[in-house]
């Protein structure tokens, strides 16, 4: 992958390889011809039609982009522009990227190198195959070496069966799910399994799926796939997005991306690899993934912790892109709530399970991407907008989650006790919540030590079902408090039958069952009691388990879980999720070897191993946050009556 980057008077020309360009410039031509991108590197032409060979064609002074249609607009100071400028459309090229630079520079050193000696070929198949072939063979010989070196000399029976231990064959699956594009690793695909043939979008490269891939590989040091995949998805971030003649807000980040082979413009003989994106419009009910640009963010910043290539959240096109899924999520609308009003389906749950509205795991996820935002953002004229905008909803998310999404056996005592239709600025049931709501099975199944952050609030309504991913990243990204944090884990550990049991962790939990599941899931087959998204248990929550135990310096809650998962994990040939109460079946529609599985796997065996690595994903609650929260704890009418009141 090459990337050149143009600077001018007027904004800048940043192109990626084998992606859409960045365009920020204040006059946008609409033009419909082609692109000329000045590089040093070889390019390949693809399956000629007569040999089916390849040849290296030097191209030192150009390589001509040919360019299809969509939509870009200028998110910078405030100003918006839109543009009709050409989808781009990539010869497939050989070209590694090597960029640790700012990306924004016409001179080599702050721009991207080359590798230029490509050999004449005579192979079947596709340079793109080769590539990746020659990339995993000289893997596959390292990983032989460190594993020969670390049994001792004189070892001649070490690598017999190929696989030595559980991690060793989860690091193989891992880099088999490899995507590559022009050469290089883009991401991983969602599941490989060779059985099934209804692969669905599967084989598509994920964002939220590709988290722990990339904290895993983060972890071992191969940070050059991760950096591939945050600039390309964030060049997909501006392309075109439309269903039904309708475009959602940009700055929205694909759900997921495939590589493709396309003919080449005007030469049938010829293909050319392409990103073929997905923002919702093809998904299962048509769905945006708004936790995709959250995730993004913090992927961002653990790169940048890791690696300490800062040089990366500092490039011109990073710093908008960021700045475009700020102003996307902090954007006013109707809502009273500081949470992130969502549909259904939006994030990890992505089929109809009742959590529309401000569901805890958006909400988390949102609070991790602010601060991280915040951390990386440089300062820039007319963003002091922004900046305010986003310390000011920092402060109000975390006193809305943490005054009214939290229950233990007190708060449900007293929500037990509530008056209702109470019309005042001071009243104590806010939200007009009907006592009868709470169900049998809390009142059973809440621990006199513990509590949680419920799924959901909205007017009348809380959903009081445990949502494992919300409040593991309320630990991580310190949207719970200390004594919230502590009494979340305290409550795994009381009810470790119910949410580990014999595969750890339950999405959430109790499952929608009866009527409730008919009306709610609208009979959904595949969210059937205790199954998929509806209380199935997902081996990737093994991660974000792990780093928010580590965190709160109980690492020996992960361990224990962890130990539980390599029971079986690996004879079960890595699942998607499990079903039953106590998690005893492999789920009836799982993917076998889920990549998000695996990568969730090793990535909580590295970081027991090297707890202070988990830094990279944390944050810590800063003194104007704390402040600002206690000022309006004080002034909370539910411990302070009188007429100044703090409306949330």
């Amino acid at each position: 992958m090459s990337i050149m980057s143009m600077a001018t008077s007027e904004g800048v020309l940043q192109v990626l390889s084998g992606a859409a360009p960045r365009l920020l410039s204040s006059d946008l031509g609409s033009s419909n011809s082609d692109l000329a991108l000045y590089s040093k590197c070889h390019f390949k032409s693809v399956k000629n039609k007569g040999s089916r060979y390849f040849k290296s064609l030097k191209c030192s002074s150009m390589i001509r982009c040919h360019i299809g249609s969509y939509n870009y607009r200028r998110l910078v100071g405030g100003f918006d522009r839109n543009a009709a400028i050409n989808r781009l459309r990539l010869l497939g090229c050989k070209c590694q990227q090597a960029d640790h630079g700012s990306g924004v520079g016409m001179d080599e050193g702050n721009g991207a190198r080359f590798v230029d000696n490509a050999n004449e070929s005579n192979l079947s198949g596709s340079m793109n195959s080769q590539k990746k072939l020659e990339f995993e063979d000289s893997e596959r010989l390292k990983r032989e070496k460190e594993m020969l070196a670390s049994a001792g000399t004189g070892t001649t029976t070490f690598y017999k069966s190929g696989i030595d231990s559980i991690e060793d064959e989860a690091w193989s699956l891992l880099r088999d799910s490899m995507v590559y594009y022009c050469g290089s690793p883009i991401g991983t695909i969602a599941a490989n399994d060779p059985t099934d043939s209804g692969v669905l979008n599967y084989d598509q490269v994920f964002i939220r799926d590709f988290i722990p891939s990339g904290i895993a590989l983060l972890l071992k040091g191969e940070y050059d796939i991760v950096k591939n995949f945050i600039l390309h998805t964030l060049q997909l971030q501006s392309w075109e997005k439309t269903m039904d003649c309708h475009s959602p807000g940009q700055g929205l980040m694909p759900a997921s991306f495939k590589v493709r082979s396309a003919p080449l413009d005007g030469d049938d003989s010829a293909t050319v690899e392409v990103l073929d994106p997905d923002f919702g419009e093809a998904a299962i009910g048509r769905v945006a993934p708004v936790d995709s640009g959250l995730w993004w963010i913090i992927l961002l910043r653990a790169y940048g912790k890791c690696s300490g290539d800062l040089s990366l959240q500092d490039r011109i096109d990073v710093q908008t892109g960021i700045r475009m899924i700020l102003r996307l999520c902090l954007a006013d609308g109707f809502d009273m709530f500081p949470t992130l009003l969502v549909t259904d389906g939006s994030c990890m749950i992505d089929r109809r399970m009742g959590i529309h509205g401000h569901p805890l795991e958006i909400q988390s996820l949102f609070f991790s991407a602010l601060l991280s935002a915040r951390e990386m953002l440089t300062p820039e004229d007319g963003s002091d907008d922004l900046t305010r905008a986003l310390n000011n909803r920092l402060i109000a998310l975390s006193f809305h989650i943490r005054e009214y999404y939290w229950i233990d056996l007190v708060k449900v005592n007293e929500i037990y006790r509530y008056k209702t239709e109470e019309y005042s600025f001071d009243a104590v049931n806010k939200f007009n919540i009907y006592p009868d709501q709470i169900s049998p099975w809390l009142v059973e199944w809440m621990p006199h030590k513990g509590g949680y952050l419920i799924g959901n609030l909205q007017p009348a309504h809380m959903d009081f079902r445990f949502f494992s991913l919300g409040n593991f990243w309320a630990i991580v990204s310190g949207l719970a408090t200390t004594n919230q944090s502590h009494a979340i884990l305290d409550l795994i550990e009381a009810k470790w039958a119910d949410l580990v049991a014999e595969m750890p962790f339950k999405i959430c939990y109790p499952a929608l069952e009866g009527r409730e599941w008919q009306i709610i899931t609208g009979c959904d087959p595949k969210n059937t009691p205790w199954s998929y998204h509806n209380a199935g248990s997902w081996p990737t929550l093994l991660w974000q388990l792990t780093v928010a135990c580590i965190k709160m310096n109980r690492p020996e809650i992960a361990a224990k879980a962890v130990a539980v998962a390599e029971k079986r994990i690996s004879s079960d040939k890595w699942p998607e999720y499990y079903d039953t109460k106590k998690a005893r079946f492999i789920g009836k529609q799982a993917r076998l070897f889920q990549t998000w599985s695996i990568a969730g796997f090793l990535v909580a065996k590295l970081l027991l191993a090297d707890p202070n690595a988990a830094k990279m994903l944390t944050t810590e609650e800063d003194s104007e946050l704390f402040n600002a929260f206690s000022s309006l704890v004080c002034g909370n009418p539910r411990r302070k009556r009188g007429p100044k009141t703090y409306i949330v």
